[in-house]
């Protein structure tokens, strides 16, 4: 018994005729979804149901087992497979007697058959944990979810790591809209040696013989060090050189993948994990038949068998030479907070399954994802990058016996690649990229006299935080302890499928509801979207998972609580915002309210007057047009609909043109030279694309740049706050110009 028909197939092909392989295609058993499914009177006890798309399959399962020898339950090796494993006994009725439980991490031949050779019976602590999870989930989600529906609006939905997820990255948009920049400055002088042409730069940093930092707050300051620094002798008051290693990156878990495919391959976690789970149950490979390619890919562990470790090691030898080779074989510990499942880091099945050789079999997004694992595994046993770095101290002394400033110039250069041959960690947007070889220096000894070229001042503004990433946001519940491995990417879809928070251009910008839902939640259920609560909550799920203590009074600590702060959550009053419209039904006062197409004014008085009418003018400004009306003639005016903005006839309603009002972007389209606009997909995400659809059929998703690539010519991309990269080149840098102002263009008929 396994999960998914492409898992069996491969555990199929692995076994031979002896066995009949059988799919469960996911769970097969839950708590039913018309009712809350957990007696709270009664210990708890949950009550499960086989949901009607299953019958089938469990009497399926349930006539196979009856002539069965032996019955292998050979679910994923985590928590929620030995759940799976264990509802699968109950809802078919299996006979216990001939039941054997099996777990391996990767789908090969060998781990496959030696899982075999040690079966197990099913480890009930790992079952209790995850149905105490299941039932913590059901408790706050059955319960703060109606809360919602009444106090805000129908279609919300409350959970417990879903919830503290939205409220950080609510928490970062508030930092950002509070953040006052702050002014400092920079100084650099250009310096040369007496005898050398060659220039090089030094920053100033304070005071000579003091370790305070110096700070330059205002221009009048950075005016009269640059007065006092123009009249100064320099000279090389030190010089250090010495080698620096850098050991490379440990081989991926869950969320480092999640978080290296999103800033290396632009992939959300969702697609991370599809494409993953792909690789990981087995592909088609000519020669071998079907074969899992990489190692579990829900896991925490950083820990790699032996024998991958010394297989990588011989490759690594045979590839690249003895020099990139460490003398001993790297071990990785975990770092996770609070890790928990003793599984493998995420690997290829066999080091040797170089990319190359199985890329005719996989598409392109399991190719790119395979290989970024591959690299990762194989430079994590390589030996360090080396590098050169020189430190000059420089003492600048004034004239009239003023104390001399210090500056310092540092320069590194790659003494050697290692691990960097193969492989490089991506940076996270907002970074400080390396500086390899920016600022050479000549030969220089203590003593040496520097004549001065020039001086740099440069004014500079402090930053608010960036808003997250999913990448970021990933990185973030990891280190605070909260989810699991299989908990990210549903997650963060969830808060974006709700409305709660959209992605623009890689980052994820809370909305309004977003705002409203997460000041509710915290306002009156403070521990439910704490941090550290949720985090501690997690431990107490392993404690019950390490058998250290029984499942129900976690819950029961969990549940009296929540039960209290709901009596008081339900009398606070219904979401609303106030407004100076007057009802034209019986003149109370219009509020603005949240329905399931966003908000729209409805009457105070409601129940008694259900009055409501539409919010003109939510959202961003529309735009002034002069168009007129493809059916009538008549002027045309720009409204707001399900998917946007768009243009409707003055008339309406009795007369029904309209026409799709597009935002221009400024940038022209690389295959047809058409206007490239803004777009919205069926869930809301802003995408760009031709004006020409659907004869030029151009799309991205990251925001065009109108001024061309510096290099090629090409169309520039956003890539970050300021920053752009060219589609055709390999161009990066400092963005020539931001897009202007957009305009309306209507385009077509709707």
């Amino acid at each position: 018994m396994v999960e998914s028909p492409a898992k069996a197939r491969t555990v199929a092909n692995i076994l031979g005729g002896e066995y009949e392989v059988k799919a469960s295609v996911g769970h097969v058993r839950d708590l039913p979804k018309s009712a809350l499914g957990v007696d709270v009177k009664h210990g708890f006890d949950p009550y499960y149901i086989v949901p009607k798309e299953k019958r089938r399959v469990v009497s399926e399962i349930a006539a196979a087992s009856k002539g069965a020898q032996v019955i292998f339950l050979a679910t994923d090796p985590d928590r929620e497979g030995e759940a799976i494993a264990w509802h699968l006994v109950q809802a078919a009725g299996l006979d216990e007697a001939s039941l054997q439980r099996v777990v391996f991490h990767e789908i090969t031949p060998q781990a496959v058959r030696e899982a075999f050779r040690h079966p197990r019976a099913i480890d009930m602590q790992l079952v209790q944990a995850q149905q105490a999870r299941r039932i913590l989930d059901r408790l706050v989600g059955y319960n703060l979810s109606p809360l919602l529906w009444k106090k805000v609006a129908r279609g919300l939905s409350a959970g417990r790591v879903q919830s503290v997820a939205l409220r950080l990255v609510v928490e970062r948009e508030r930092e950002i809209q509070s953040f006052v920049p702050k002014e400092y400055w920079t100084i650099e002088a250009q310096l040369s040696k007496a005898d050398d042409p060659q220039s090089f730069r030094a920053k100033l940093t304070g005071l000579a013989g003091k370790r305070k930092k110096l700070e330059i707050a205002s221009q009048q300051e950075a005016d009269r060090l640059v007065h006092l620094l123009q009249s100064a002798a320099y000279g090389v008051a030190a010089v250090q050189k010495k080698k620096q290693a850098r050991r490379p990156s440990p081989p991926f878990i869950t969320s480092t993948l999640q978080q290296e495919a999103a800033r290396r391959l632009g992939f959300t976690a969702q697609r991370t994990m599809r494409i993953a789970q792909q690789l990981y149950e087995g592909l088609a490979i000519s020669g071998e038949g079907e074969v899992g390619l990489i190692t579990y890919m829900r896991t925490d562990s950083t820990q790699v068998a032996d024998s991958a470790r010394e297989e990588t090691r011989a490759y690594i030898r045979e590839k690249f030479g003895e020099p990139y080779l460490p003398p001993s074989p790297r071990v990785y510990k975990k770092k996770v907070k609070r890790a928990q499942e003793a599984h493998e880091a995420i690997r290829p099945t066999s080091t040797y399954r170089e990319p190359e050789k199985v890329r005719p079999y996989l598409n392109r997004e399991q190719d790119r994802l395979y290989t970024l694992i591959w690299q990762r595994m194989v430079s994590s046993q390589m030996a360090d990058a080396l590098y050169d770095v020189t430190t000059v101290d420089i003492e600048a002394k004034p004239s009239a016996g003023r104390d001399a400033y210090l500056l310092r110039a540092v320069n590194t250069q790659m003494a050697f690649p290692g691990y960097r041959h193969l492989y490089t960690e991506a940076r996270e947007e907002g970074e400080q990229e390396e500086d390899l070889g920016k600022n050479p220096l000549p030969e220089l000894a203590a003593g040496d006299l520097l004549p001065l070229l020039g001086l740099f001042p440069e004014q500079h503004f402090s930053e608010p935080p960036p808003r997250y990433t999913e990448a970021s946001l990933i990185r973030a519940l990891e280190e605070n302890g909260i989810g699991r491995p299989s908990t990210y990417a549903p997650t963060i879809a969830t808060v974006q499928g709700r409305g709660y928070v959209q992605r623009e251009n890689g980052r994820l910008r809370p909305q309004e509801l977003g705002f409203v839902v997460n000041d509710l939640l915290t306002t009156y259920f403070p521990d439910i979207v704490d941090v550290n609560f949720t985090a501690e909550m997690e431990e107490e799920l392993d404690e019950i998972a390490r058998g250290e203590r029984p499942w129900q009074p976690v819950v029961e600590g969990f549940y009296a609580p929540l039960m209290k702060a709901l009596a008081v959550a339900r009398e606070a009053p219904v979401v609303h915002q106030e407004t100076s419209e007057v009802c034209d039904q019986c003149g109370q006062p219009m509020v603005i309210r949240w329905g399931r197409k966003g908000r729209f004014l409805a009457c105070s008085g409601y129940p008694q007057c259900r009055n409501t009418r539409p919010l003109e003018g939510d959202g961003e400004p529309l735009p002034a047009v002069e168009e007129t009306c493809p059916e009538c003639g008549s002027p045309m005016v720009a409204k707001r609909g399900r998917y946007g903005a768009f243009l409707s006839c003055s008339r309406y309603p009795q007369c029904q043109g309209t026409r799709p009002l597009l935002v221009k972007t400024g940038a022209r389209c690389p295959l047809c030279g058409g206007d490239i606009v803004e777009k919205h997909s069926r869930r809301g995400r802003v995408f760009y694309g031709c004006a020409n659809y659907p004869s030029c059929q151009f799309t991205t998703w990251s925001r065009p740049l109108p001024t061309p690539c510096p290099e090629c010519g090409g169309l520039l991309l956003a890539a970050r706050e300021g920053r752009g990269r060219c589609s055709q080149c390999r161009w990066q840098g400092q963005s020539p110009q931001e897009a202007p102002e957009a305009t309306g263009l209507p385009v077509g008929h709707r």
